[in-house]
């Protein structure tokens, strides 16, 4: 073929006709044959292509492409969902349909079952039982050295409940729901007056005051400094001994000093810091409660009933994954949430006897007897113990007569200042390890390991497994105007025996610095106290009982008959009489 010139070939591409022309046909249409029609918009941002300059190290191994990957893949135009794939439909007539784009971003909420999109698994708690021998003015009282929990407790029941649930994770999803039985079970003669959830009660806020003291009963003994060596430390390990001593926990109405200062009508509400910390801290609550409050004479008395389980002490309540029932498979009886809080209350019953420093000679006497102990009764000398009564403004500024409470409060010791000399007063408590290897420990620490190395760490962990029950004590301690918190950390000589335990140090702490690490709000607290206050005060005289859902986050307020929970007794006084009339 004989070779053509450049000007030849550009004579023959001019003379073709159009429609053989090289390139896309011109066409006016605005949908293409087989392809519909894909809305544009020049505001849509396109994004980058692609961005290979990525400087440093970060474009080697999983740098460059994952990268942007992350960064501009959703802003790509069509690339989420209901995008290009979606508007073409090319799933199937796509040849390049096996192209699929690796997503190695973190996954989205809302995917079902697994990870933090996971369902949503609600817990929740029954638990009966407690004390019975809190009422009883000047006779009730408890032994602080015994073995066992408190008289009358009744291990039925315990385990952790759920403040309106948590997320599952990914082996959470199968668990079944925990329902608790609550504490106190309303019968049909009980009229629901209101119910109240947590939220509304966690905006609350009441500014009160320091409060001011009113009378001082009882004593108290020094503080033992050799228990404030180097926390896990070996020479720190020391055995936890058993002390019989007399120790009371007389509910309010049997109190003779509160009978006596509402005799003279020294305030309109009156309660002991027992009690009043669970109403301050209910937000906190997982486990169901219960609280009597009787009016009479426009007065109200924040009371307990007989048997109740204020006085325990709780382990793990606000734990992720708390301690399980045997009925739900828990295999270790010693670690069944009543079995935990028999132990948690012997130890709490205990340890503040052990570490003061017991002298008739240096002790802290108050300007009033001990207001509950009769010598010529008791056969154990009685613990050291203050009680200081206190008085608290709850008026409001709309209020036509102001509103006071009378709480009583505790005190555990007396610790001389280093620097000033001066007397400091203490509260003392105890934090328990039972097992950290064991179902329910809520992540905690070895304690013996790392009490020493990560103190921060461990009593971080304590506070979000034991969130209520640190609360209360904070609480209980600044209603008291104590210098300094005491907390024990006391664990099992054995994990698998509850017969022997060893305190492995203790930590002193500010009440209020440490109600600050809490995020405590005492306002919040009396802003409760106050609101439950008022809707017992537009009602009649009566006794009304205030009852924790041991299923949701939720408090409820009923209206009971005069004789509720106390027909026990009076069915036994009417049986006695019935006989000595037959006779």
């Amino acid at each position: 073929m004989a070779p053509i010139s450049l000007r030849d070939l550009n004579d023959v591409i001019e003379g073709l006709p159009a429609s053989d022309t090289w390139g896309p046909p011109t066409t006016t249409a605005t949908t293409l044959h087989g392809v519909p029609y894909a809305p544009f918009s020049k505001g849509d941002k396109l994004g980058r292509m692609a961005d290979w300059t990525t400087e440093g190290k970060e474009r080697e191994g999983r740098g460059g492409r994952q990268q942007y990957q992350q960064r501009y893949r959703d802003q790509i135009y069509g690339a989420g969902p209901g995008g290009l794939q979606t508007v073409f439909n090319l799933e199937q007539q796509n040849e390049e349909g096996s192209f699929s784009l690796v997503d190695r971003s973190a996954p989205s909420r809302g995917r079902g079952f697994g990870g933090r999109g996971g369902t949503a698994t609600f817990r929740g708690r029954g638990q009966r039982g407690g004390r019975g021998d809190t009422r009883g003015g000047r006779g009730t009282f408890q032994r602080v050295g015994g073995r066992g929990g408190p008289q009358g407790y009744d291990p039925r029941g315990g385990g952790r409940g759920g403040r309106g649930g948590r997320r599952g994770g990914w082996k959470d999803w199968d668990k079944p729901q925990r329902n608790r039985e609550a504490s106190v079970q309303p019968k049909d003669s009980w009229r629901m007056l209101e119910e109240i959830d947590f939220n509304r009660l966690s905006k609350l806020n009441l500014d009160t005051g320091e409060g001011e003291d009113l009378d001082d009963y009882g004593f108290l003994y020094y503080y033992d400094r050799a228990f404030d060596k180097q926390p896990g430390a070996a020479t720190s390990v020391r055995k936890l001994t058993v002390l019989e001593r007399a120790a009371y926990n007389v509910t309010t109405s049997s109190d003779p000093v509160i009978q006596e200062l509402a005799d003279k009508d020294e305030a309109s509400i009156f309660a002991t810091d027992n009690i009043l910390s669970m109403l301050m801290c209910a937000p906190r609550s997982v486990y169901s409660w219960d609280i009597v409050m009787l009016k009479q004479h426009n007065k109200i008395f924040i009371d307990k009933r007989d048997g109740s389980a204020l006085d325990m002490t709780t382990v793990n309540e606000n734990a992720a994954d708390a301690p399980l029932e045997l009925s739900e498979g828990n295999k270790d009886a010693i670690n069944a949430p009543g079995a935990l809080k028999e132990e948690a209350t012997h130890i709490n019953n205990v340890f503040p006897t052990q570490v003061v420093l017991e002298s008739e000679t240096n002790k802290r006497e108050m300007p009033n007897a001990h207001p509950f102990y009769d010598p010529s009764v008791e056969s154990d000398p009685p613990a050291s113990k203050s009680y200081k009564y206190r008085r608290f403004d709850l008026s409001l500024e709309a209020d036509a007569e102001p509103l006071h409470l009378i709480v009583r409060t505790e005190l555990d010791a007396v610790v001389k200042n280093n620097i000033s000399g001066e007397d400091q007063m203490l509260t003392i408590k105890a934090l328990n390890e039972f097992d950290n290897k064991a179902q329910g420990s809520g992540g905690a620490l070895d304690w013996r390991s790392k009490l020493a190395s990560q103190r921060g760490a461990v009593v971080a962990t304590e506070m979000k497994n034991n969130s209520c029950k640190l609360a209360r004590w904070t609480t209980q301690s600044i209603l008291a105007k104590a210098d300094l918190m005491k907390l024990g950390f006391v664990s099992r000589q054995n994990p698998k025996s509850t017969a022997e335990h060893v305190v492995l140090g203790v930590l002193g702490y500010k009440p209020r610095e440490f109600a600050t690490q809490m995020n405590l709000n005492l306002n919040n607290g009396w802003a409760i106290v106050r609101t439950f206050v008022d809707m017992v005060m537009k009602e009649p005289d009566g006794k009304y009982v205030l009852v924790k859902d041991p299923n949701k986050p939720t408090i409820r307020l009923y209206h009971v008959p005069r004789n509720t929970f106390e027909e026990d007794e009076e069915e036994e006084g009417l049986g006695g009489v019935g006989e000595e009339g037959e006779e």
